[in-house]
């Protein structure tokens, strides 16, 4: 679809409704590609696109933050030889959309674990975020090596320390408390948790920060996903009702 078209597509959606922050458990790499008999590896390769498209409309629409969730804690279960050419695309993305994400005033922030991340790819990921640390644009967040659980238990060590030396009461703890000990602190929760593929869960991503995030699940898998798909969750998005435990206006 041409992008004339496609800017005109939310034109009639309160700017107000929309989403701030979208998250994206972007999935069905694999599928996409057994679907048309090719190694699950191109579909890793295509869905590389699929984050640019969305990145660079995101960045177009005004959206304050973006995370994507590239590298689950889990993922390293899968073999070997599919671990090291998402480690290279990783790498290769890094290097290569460092430019775009420059001229886009695009801030890159990874959230996650960096243990088992090559030193190679962890350099170039390191560098793309501290030459984007002073862009002002779209905020987008990496979950890389991340889990839900190993978030939440690194910040309660993080707060124990913290109470054992003395700095911090416990009874002083509060929500915010948490939030600010978590990988993504300083971030707004997400607004809206898209989900590609059709699956029906959240493994174990941000399970925090969306306890009041509205969902919407596309049956496309990750590599089909492009701007009128995303243009289709933000519509959806501003249609809904969100009552945060409150009582309908």
């Amino acid at each position: 679809m041409p992008k004339t078209q496609l800017a005109t597509l939310l034109e009639d959606v309160p700017r107000h409704r929309w989403p701030r922050h979208i998250a994206i458990i972007m999935d069905g790499n694999g599928r996409w590609a057994e679907r048309r008999e090719l190694p699950r590896i191109e579909g890793h390769r295509r869905g590389v696109d699929s984050v640019r498209k969305t990145t660079e409309e995101c960045t177009r629409l005004g959206i304050d933050q973006l995370t994507l969730y590239c590298l689950s804690s889990e993922n390293w279960k899968r073999p070997q030889q599919e671990i090291d050419f998402l480690m290279h695309l990783l790498e290769q993305y890094m290097i290569e959309e460092r430019t775009t994400i420059m001229d886009n005033n695009v801030r890159v922030r990874m959230i996650g674990q960096r243990s088992n991340i090559p030193d190679q790819v962890l350099r170039e990921l390191d560098l793309t975020v501290k030459m984007s640390s002073t862009n002002t644009g779209l905020w987008l967040n990496l979950a890389i090596n991340y889990g839900s659980r190993a978030e939440l238990v690194d910040a309660m060590q993080a707060i124990g320390n913290k109470i054992s030396s003395g700095a911090l009461a416990a009874d002083e703890i509060d929500e915010q408390t948490i939030s600010d000990h978590l990988y993504t602190a300083g971030a707004d929760d997400p607004d809206l948790l898209v989900r590609t593929a059709g699956e029906m869960r959240i493994s174990n991503f941000l399970l925090w920060q969306i306890s009041y995030a509205e969902l919407w699940v596309t049956e496309k898998c990750w590599p089909e996903f492009d701007e009128a798909i995303l243009h289709d969750a933000i519509r959806n998005f501003a249609s809904r009702n969100r009552k945060f435990g409150g009582l309908n206006e």
